[in-house]
């Protein structure tokens, strides 16, 4: 099977750069880009450590990630299964990668930065939610910033509500633990409760 093994066929099979793709990257949280931010209320966050790499969805009313300055977004940690993959992560290796949607729109936002793992409590208290404080911050020092062009979400038809897929035609929760679990969950049992667990743990 025909392979690219070096940068420099890499580059001739794509071709060059356009001067648009490399004025667009910036160092900061450009006044251009701070309302892709200011809008999201979902965004995914790639960290890399000795185990692999992750990629977690992040979600919370929009502007949930806060612009501290031109250099810095703040990250609540909120209530989950308490995996914890992204912040083992962050401990062995501090570079993290954001990617924000903003609904309705094609375009989304890349940032790139290093995250600390902030508890101070004066921190923590600048993020409630329903009277419950996220158990970390994210501090992220921001290294790149640049929009993502809208070509893949309309290939993807994110945003189409002809291109929906019922959740009934996917596995449900219950059916995949069932099945890892070789029966030892009921699966039943299990997606019956779901709703009103969801309803008890978002926070």
């Amino acid at each position: 099977m025909q392979t690219v093994t070096d940068v420099e066929t890499l580059e001739r099979l794509y071709g060059v750069v356009g001067q648009s793709s490399v004025l667009k990257e910036v160092d900061h949280l450009h006044p251009a880009y701070r309302p892709f931010i200011e809008r999201s209320p979902f965004m995914v966050l790639a960290t890399g450590g000795p185990g692999g790499l992750d990629a977690s969805p992040r979600g919370d009313p929009a502007g949930f990630v806060v612009i501290e300055d031109a250099h810095t977004l703040l990250l609540p940690d909120r209530r989950g299964n308490n995996r914890i993959d992204s912040l083992r992560n962050i401990l062995a290796d501090p570079r993290v990668a954001l990617l924000f949607f903003v609904p309705g729109v094609n375009e989304t936002l890349r940032v790139n930065g290093r995250a600390s793992i902030v508890i101070e409590p004066s921190m923590l208290e600048r993020f409630p939610f329903e009277g419950k404080l996220p158990r970390s911050v994210l501090r992220i020092t921001v290294e790149t910033v640049f929009f993502q062009c809208s070509r893949s979400l309309i290939r993807a038809g994110l945003w189409d509500p002809a291109r929906h897929v019922a959740r009934a035609e996917l596995p449900s929760n219950g059916a995949i633990l069932e099945a890892l679990s070789q029966g030892s969950i009921n699966g039943g049992e299990y997606d019956r409760d779901l709703p009103g667990r969801l309803k008890t743990s978002l926070y």
